[in-house]
């Protein structure tokens, strides 16, 4: 695995050495980057299918926020009254403290998980429209290298067309 990063990055390293040497002959590549995933997730599709996430998971939110409110009480109850407690008390809170998390945990799992479901099958259904902006803006401006951000170890802002590829989503 070393070994393929390894040889990769020494192929990008030589081919910005070569484009460069390139780029004084004849002006150069055009060379982007790209991250696939914020400009989708920028978009104003994105942005709709994220509130209407957000409302259909609302009343299980306001469940976690309540049951972390319960619980919060419950501790401070026990700290405080603690020494004056029962013992039989004490497990009695305790026990409803351990309700309380397996019921917050299975709340912020089922959030979780459908908006995982959600993103992913939103990111599936639209693929073929990212790349439809992606392949309108390369041919616009005539970049002949698009990289994936995930895949570049450092690049400046001038060569980051995500947000281009975000106001051509939003075009469709």
């Amino acid at each position: 695995m070393n070994k393929v990063i390894g040889s990769l990055l020494f192929t990008v390293v030589m081919a910005f050495g070569a484009s460069a040497a390139f780029a004084q002959d004849t002006g150069g590549l055009k060379i982007a980057v790209l991250d696939m995933s914020t400009a989708l997730m920028n978009s104003e599709v994105a942005k709709v299918v994220n509130d209407e996430l957000q409302q259909e998971t609302s009343g299980d939110q306001e469940k976690v926020r309540s049951l972390a409110t319960q619980a919060q009480t419950l501790q401070e109850q026990i700290q405080q009254d603690g020494e004056v407690m029962s013992e039989a008390e004490q497990r009695r809170i305790v026990g409803e403290l351990q309700e309380l998390q397996n019921q917050y945990q299975f709340l912020v799992q089922k959030i979780q998980t459908l908006i995982n479901e959600r993103q992913q099958q939103f990111q599936q259904s639209y693929a073929p429209n990212l790349v439809q902006a992606i392949t309108e803006v390369v041919e616009e401006d005539g970049y002949d290298i698009v990289f994936r951000a995930e895949a570049a170890l450092h690049y400046g802002n001038a060569i980051n067309i995500t947000a281009r590829v975000t106001e051509k989503l939003n075009q469709q």
